[in-house]
């Protein structure tokens, strides 16, 4: 199978995905045909009503989904809509004016960068919400409640947006330190962003030779044969967990890296059984060979004395007695038995010894893996690191896929020319400021209050007071979990929310760039592996990539590794990949790179990591719980007017730790940011979709 046809298939895969309405649902990540639960909840009197109601909600929904999908370069007006439902669908305006109001306020249309037709309705006060950090969520929010007509401010302790999507750039050169690849198409809302904003979009080649520490590339065989043990082993794993129920030892949580090396030991101990086995086997045989044997010994024995016998009554002078003529033919008869028993007996020595012969040339393997078959399994335990951005005795046995079935479909996709550019067209037009670290953030019954600090250049720091009506914290997970903490809450955060952040797991995972005057590697592969030789060190430069127009190769380094290369200098880790490298291609081939950057995830202060993991003893309820505002609690002794009616939260909470279905993700954090607009936007502004009152109109949402 050529590498086109196998690419021909793969696009054949991704144009199996659905069009019209339908496709508009998916794209949406909706069911086509039923209404979600959210969309029961806020639509009841459909949800309840008859079946004709629910086919119209339904049929507005899909097609104004449909609408945005077809042109998101433009506002989707509630007009429009009207303009272009089909007729003959007997649609009632006020529920297509509800069906509009709703997929606006929860970002399922209009969300992005497109252009604004109709100016939000101006509010008589409009509500003041501080969002700190201008990561893909925090942008994505701002750009939502602005459109909604609240008043956002964004502060950034970088002196840049983007939070860890960040694009080096130096000349010629561009490669991503941070997110670096769209996970399929297929339901992701940046595919509507792409056709947004110039984001050239490039589909990464799934192929990926591996080599070996002496540069030998592995044989294709042996690379499926390990790569078919590791999916076994993991497949093993998962029965652990989910058929025996085996996720805890001693009362503490089983990781996932724990379980692999239990089935490894448990294929070891079998390979040693079935060597027991087989010795057994043996010797069995062996025991039959020497029964046998005596047999014989004793069957030759009755031969020869039967022989003499006969001799002896052949002897006889002739005329004989009938009685010696009797024993004549009764010792030949003897005879005769005796010879045929013997040349059985022979036959079946021949059997046996056959059968050992067989069993001696066929052992049993000696081991489970080879020394080098165990290389080969760690670079896929490493690659698997990577993904996590952890190592495997850190992640969840039972939970670490939880995220599994909300993946997109199609092909995994780079950004040629910079993710950056995502972040950048995210923040035009919005008050941002930069240089600004979060100290305190005071919360009560009346609004917010965030003490700031300067982070610049300059040698003086100034801080600064944004006061609200709510903030949107979108921390990354690991400067929450930082201790001492780095930023304050007053009141602290409760107990359920701080229990949540301790649970989840923060991860890390570094590259290494490095630019070429001249490609030196196959301009053909995006991908291609180094085999570590030991399993200490298996994430230390197992995968480079080969993504952009220029030579650029981006090496990774994952697992275990992650952490101990951050106290190593760029000089001696440039060194070591480039080492890798002429051990690929030979010395000669490799030149000495123009650019490099080494990247240090957990020691930026700011991000403290790269990405949120289901660690063991977590799980995605924890996501659940990082994404739940917080209210302040309500002081004794103090009128809170109804007591059915506690106080409203005033602390939000997004970014890729805050969404279940799709954490560590550049898409999560950007729908994380669309959800809490709309919370936020509910709270302070009501609810547009909801059934009129009486003399009470809904608040217009253009």
């Amino acid at each position: 199978e050529t590498e086109e046809q196998r690419e021909g298939e793969e696009d054949e895969e991704e144009e199996d995905v659905p069009e019209g309405l339908e496709g508009a649902a998916f794209q949406s990540r909706l069911p086509f045909d039923k209404m979600t639960s959210q969309e029961a909840t806020c639509f009841p009197d459909v949800s309840q009503g008859p079946p004709q109601i629910q086919k119209q909600f339904l049929y507005l929904r899909n097609r104004m989904l449909q609408l945005w999908v077809e042109n998101p370069r433009q506002q989707l007006t509630l007009e429009h809509c009207l303009s272009q439902v089909d007729p003959s669908q007997n649609n009632d305006a006020k529920l297509a004016s509800r069906v509009h109001a709703f997929l606006s306020r929860y970002g399922l249309v209009n969300f992005g960068v497109y252009k604004i037709l109709k100016m939000p309705p101006s509010l008589k006060k409009s509500p003041k919400v501080i969002i700190v950090g201008a990561g893909i969520s925090g942008l994505t929010a701002a750009r939502q409640l602005q459109s909604f007509g609240i008043d956002v401010t964004i502060v950034e302790a970088r002196e840049l947006v983007g939070g860890r999507v960040v694009t080096f750039r130096k000349g010629q050169y561009i490669a991503d330190l941070g997110a670096m690849v769209l996970t399929g198409l297929g339901g992701n809302p940046l595919t509507v962003m792409a056709n947004q904003i110039s984001m050239e979009l490039h589909k990464i080649r799934q192929k990926c030779p591996l080599y070996e520490t002496h540069g030998k590339s592995v044989p294709k065989e042996k690379d499926e044969m390990v790569e078919r043990e590791f999916n076994r082993l993991l497949e093993a794993t998962s029965f652990l967990s989910h058929q025996l129920d085996f996720n805890y030892m001693h009362s503490k949580p089983v990781s996932l890296g724990h379980a692999l090396e239990l089935v490894i030991k448990m294929q070891e101990r079998q390979v040693k059984e079935q060597q027991i086995e087989h010795a057994k086997k043996i010797l069995k045989i062996q025991e039959q060979l020497k029964t046998n044997l005596s047999q014989m010994v004793q069957i030759k024995e009755k031969v020869k004395q039967t022989h003499k016998e006969y001799q002896d009554a052949l002897k006889v002078k002739e005329p004989r007695d009938i009685t010696s003529e009797f024993s004549i033919k009764s010792k030949l008869r003897d005879l005769n038995a005796h010879c045929r028993e013997y040349d059985e007996m022979a036959e079946e020595q021949l059997r046996i010894e056959e059968r050992l012969e067989e069993l001696e040339e066929n052992p049993p393997s000696d081991v489970y893996l080879s020394s080098r078959d165990r290389q080969i399994l760690d670079w896929h335990f490493a690659n698997l690191e990577f993904a996590n951005a952890t190592p495997l005795t850190s992640l969840s046995l039972k939970h670490w896929d939880q995220d599994d079935d909300f993946e997109f479909s199609g092909s995994h996709m780079t950004v040629r020319n910079g993710y950056s550019c995502l972040p950048k067209a995210l923040a035009e037009g919005l008050d941002i400021r930069l240089n600004t670290a979060v100290r305190h953030v005071r919360y009560n019954r009346t609004g917010v209050e965030l003490v700031t600090q300067s982070t610049g250049k300059s040698s003086i720091t100034t801080t600064q007071t944004f006061k609200g009506d709510a903030v949107l914290i979108t921390l990354p997970l690991g400067v929450l979990k930082s201790h001492p903490p780095s930023v304050q809450f007053y009141p602290p955060l409760p107990e359920w929310k701080t229990a949540a952040i301790h649970r989840m797991g923060f991860g890390n995972l570094n590259k290494v760039v490095l630019c070429f005057d001249r490609v030196f590697w196959d301009p053909n592969t995006n991908l291609f592996g180094h085999v570590g030789s030991t399993t200490a060190n298996r994430g230390e430069l197992f995968l480079f990539w080969n993504l952009y127009k220029s030579p650029v190769l981006i090496a990774l380094v994952a697992g275990e590794a992650a952490n101990k290369l951050e106290n190593v200098s760029d000089e001696i880790i440039v060194g070591s990949a480039i080492a890798v490298l002429k051990g690929i291609f030979g010395s000669s081939a490799v030149p000495q790179p123009k650019e490099t950057e080494v990247t240090r995830w957990k020691s930026d202060e700011w991000s403290r990591g790269s990405y949120s993991f289901v660690a063991a003893g977590s799980s995605g309820n924890d996501y659940d719980l990082m994404a739940s505002p917080v209210a302040p609690p309500s002081v004794p002794g103090m009128p809170s007017g109804n007591p059915s009616q506690p106080n409203p939260p005033r602390v939000f909470f997004a970014g890729e730790h805050t969404i279940r279905n799709y954490p560590a993700t550049v898409h999560g954090a950007l729908l994380s940011g669309l959800r809490e607009a709309g919370r936020i936007a509910d709270q302070f502004l009501g609810l547009p979709y909801e059934v009129n009152r009486v003399g009470q109109s809904p608040v217009s949402q253009g």
